[in-house]
């Protein structure tokens, strides 16, 4: 057997399982053995902060009324804000892993075929070693594009219609609708529609340069804060001209 093509074929076949599992999961294995796994509270990032607080400004009513409102204090509300963005996210996974969105799109930008200049930087290994890449959601098909990077590559609205009714936004999509995670219309998304967009807004958000994107570097809470005392400097300085 083994001196027929068929023997030969079928130790080569052998081998090269054993090289891919040698070098696909081993080595990887031994390389990130010692880097803990992060919470969802040590992954979230100035860039799904801001795609956050612009879910509650875009959507005030429905943010308030599934996730409440921030206290006054700035420190508290920060900690307020990073606690209920741990908590959409970990909804929203769960609801891409129920609706099987991963059955038509990967998360795995693979190094091959230019596959970077269509989604972005190839993915890395420690990009998975958090909660919420568990399950890690390769994917074997691409349906619909590869969602690896997709964080802030469009607006929360732009979500929102997007999942409310597909063919608005990508006439012929095969994507179905999902009106159940929304109370009516798409500008009235529900927990499961903030939870979400919140989550898909996350994907690739962890990118230090950020580079397909807009330049988030500042929340739109912030900016807010920051024209407010502005303003009340400049009537305070108004108020001793006088």
């Amino acid at each position: 057997m083994f001196e027929s093509k068929s023997g030969i074929f079928f130790i080569a076949g052998l081998l090269f399982f054993a090289f891919a599992f040698l070098s696909n999961a081993v080595v990887p294995m031994l390389m990130y053995r010692d880097l803990p796994e992060q919470t969802v509270e040590e992954v979230i990032n100035p860039n799904i902060r801001y795609q956050f607080e612009d879910l509650a400004q875009r959507y005030p009513d429905q943010f308030k009324e599934h996730f409440g409102s921030p206290p006054e204090d700035p420190v508290q509300a920060d900690a307020w804000y990073n606690e209920k963005c741990a908590e959409a996210l970990r909804l929203g996974r769960q609801i891409y892993i129920g609706e099987a969105c991963w059955h038509c799109h990967s998360q795995f930008v693979r190094p091959v075929s230019n596959e970077s200049q269509r989604w972005g930087p190839v993915s890395e290994s420690h990009e998975y070693q958090n909660e919420l890449q568990r399950p890690v959601m390769f994917g074997t098909r691409r349906v619909g594009p590869d969602l690896s990077r997709e964080g802030g590559r469009r607006s929360n609205d732009w979500h929102a219609v997007h999942f409310f009714k597909p063919n608005d936004l990508s006439e012929g999509s095969p994507m179905p609708s999902y009106p159940w995670f929304f109370d009516g219309s798409p500008d009235k998304p529900n927990k499961r529609g903030l939870a979400l967009i919140a989550y898909v807004q996350w994907l690739g958000s962890w990118l230090e340069s950020y580079p397909y994107y807009e330049a988030y570097d500042e929340s739109p809470i912030a900016k807010l804060e920051q024209l407010e005392k502005q303003t009340a400097e400049q009537a305070e300085g108004e108020a001793t001209d006088d």
